[in-house]
């Protein structure tokens, strides 16, 4: 896995809980906006694009500290399947403005169809994305994220999608 993108989740989220968190209590659940998302994506396989990605996840209404629980599926045009749940941080918890930059970090599981072979089932998401809200309705954000198998066996090509998201809040 680029190692990068955990780098980047735990930078900001851990940052950001102890800097807004700590004085009262770490770990508080808190609310977050509940939010469904849609990306379409190129998909990049050693530099080279290979096809396309449908990605659906959905943010669960709250926060631990300033991390919030997020689940997702994607599925490419080669009937790759992948599943999975982790954390998201955002800057709109510590920003009023429309525009927001966000990392998140996802374990989940791999189903290879017709693409690549990745060398482990477990494979580990690792996204960075930039946008602008619009007001209370949804946001529209570009992003680029990584999936490999965090050197679980020699065979760690990884892969990589770049594309558009489509956000809709659920309150």
């Amino acid at each position: 896995m680029d190692s990068r993108f955990a780098i980047y989740f735990f930078m900001m989220g851990w940052s950001d809980t102890y800097l807004n968190d700590c004085p009262t209590d770490c770990f508080a659940v808190t609310e977050a906006p509940e939010r469904v998302h849609i990306q379409y994506g190129d998909t990049y396989f050693q530099e080279d694009i290979i096809g396309d990605e449908i990605f659906v996840s959905y943010d669960i209404p709250r926060r631990y500290g300033a991390v919030q629980p997020t689940i997702g599926a994607s599925l490419t045009s080669d009937n790759d399947l992948w599943v999975g749940a982790g954390g998201k941080w955002s800057s709109e918890r510590i920003s009023d403005g429309p525009f927001f930059v966000e990392v998140s970090l996802m374990p989940g599981l791999y189903l290879q169809g017709d693409g690549p072979d990745l060398g482990f089932p477990v494979q580990w998401r690792g996204a960075l994305g930039a946008g602008v809200n619009f007001g209370d309705a949804g946001s529209l954000s570009m992003f680029f994220d990584h999936r490999s198998n965090a050197n679980a066996t020699e065979l760690n090509p990884g892969i990589e999608t770049v594309g558009i998201r489509l956000s809709y809040r659920l309150e």
